[in-house]
């Protein structure tokens, strides 16, 4: 199950977000989304879990629980086609 994670702190890592969820099971892939520029974090990401029952027991337990100083929010990401089209910028 792919999860979304936001309100991450900019200081966070891939590592950082393995080892929290690391601990409810196996994780696949952990990816922080960037600023293409920059490259600051953006403050989201997501992560893989093979496992929907270990996914669904790091949801519940980390879902609103602190990082490093800010309360996250860990879901289940939509798939690409529920989300509203974004409008070309001029």
């Amino acid at each position: 199950m792919k999860l979304y994670v936001g309100n991450l702190p900019y200081s966070v890592t891939d590592s950082d977000l393995k080892e929290a969820f690391s601990e409810f099971g196996e994780v696949a892939e952990v990816t922080l989304i960037t600023d293409k520029f920059s490259g600051q974090s953006k403050g989201f990401g997501f992560i893989e879990m093979p496992n929907n029952s270990e996914a669904d027991a790091a949801i519940k337990a980390l879902n609103d629980s602190s990082l490093k100083g800010r309360n996250i929010k860990v879901n289940p990401a939509k798939p690409k086609g529920d989300r509203p089209q974004r409008r070309p910028r001029y």
